[in-house]
């Protein structure tokens, strides 16, 4: 006979309530069929698991052994079955989630934080990667989900708005135009700049040639650095100037100076993509949580102004 499930409920049925007759109500069973089953699982196991008399039945000491594992084992199967509906819920599983620097140094981590604590059993992998690089992984299907510098346009992918960032003027402290409030775009057209290197920044140097093209000139770089701390340390060191998206007010640096850009034409969209045909329910689950922390956000904001 081959031992299942149905099998072991019954045997530890009998095991709990040490009387067949009560074991084979809790079953909805007849009383013969309960013992037809335990006769046969006992030929199955290969020992007695039961000692029966007239007056009462005991456990044996391998029926002892045999109900202590059969109960952990069907804890286990429930356990199983638990995490297979969650997993399918999206509730349990694993995301690989790519960002570049803009998203985390603006509202990403708040995300990751509260989407951590609602779903624990939701393991994150968050890797650095710039846009381009993103969109051929997410083409490849070797992240979930990408924060990239919009827009993305692809088969298969969907994509979402996640912020809209002004720009900024990044200046050194002891820099002249920082005795201004604010400042336009022209007014860094002599300016000597600092800048992401074409690999890394890709995306984000296409869009800053293209509003200074529309401000009416062209920049000249001074400096490149692959991240977001070697730009601001250069202008710190008083290498150049730059502009930044104005989530870089999250980011505590002496010697470096912020002044807003008054252009209404060079804030930049981050977008947040994924594929539509993904098999990750997990996937859903994140994009959802953001469509209500955006939610959530919008209120907010309407409720002070």
């Amino acid at each position: 006979m081959r031992i299942d499930i149905h099998h072991i409920r019954a045997f530890l049925a009998v095991a709990d309530a040490l009387q067949f007759n009560v074991a084979a109500d809790r079953m909805h069973m007849t009383q013969p069929a309960l013992s037809r089953i335990i006769k046969a699982l006992e030929e199955s196991v290969g020992a007695a698991l039961l000692a029966r008399t007239t007056r009462r039945v005991e456990l044996t000491d391998a029926g002892r052994v045999f109900a202590e594992h059969c109960q952990l084992a069907l804890a286990h199967i429930d356990q199983a079955v638990s995490l297979a509906r969650r997993a399918e819920a999206g509730n349990v599983g694993h995301l690989r989630i790519a960002y570049m620097d803009f998203a985390i140094n603006g509202a990403l981590p708040a995300l990751i934080e509260a989407f951590g604590k609602k779903f624990p059993s939701i393991n994150i992998d968050l890797v650095h990667m710039p846009s381009t690089v993103q969109k051929q992984a997410m083409l490849d299907s070797t992240i979930d989900v990408g924060f990239m510098i919009g827009p993305f346009a692809a088969p298969g992918v969907q994509t979402r708005v996640f912020g809209r960032e002004q720009m900024v003027a990044l200046l050194p402290t002891a820099h002249p135009l920082t005795q201004k409030k604010t400042l336009k775009l022209t007014d860094l057209a002599d300016e000597r700049f600092v800048l992401g290197t074409p690999h890394s920044w890709e995306a984000f140097r296409h869009h800053f040639f293209s509003i200074c093209h529309r401000a009416g000139f062209a920049p000249t770089i001074a400096q490149e650095a692959s991240t977001s701390d070697g730009i601001i340390g250069l202008v710190a060191a008083n290498t150049g100037v730059s502009v930044y998206p104005e989530c870089i007010r999250n980011i505590q640096r002496s010697g470096l100076c912020i002044r807003p850009l008054t252009d209404r034409d060079t804030a930049i969209d981050m977008v947040v993509c994924w594929r539509g045909d993904t098999r990750n329910p997990s996937v859903n689950t994140f994009i959802g949580e953001l469509k209500v922390a955006e939610a959530r956000s919008r209120k907010e904001v309407a409720a002070h102004g």
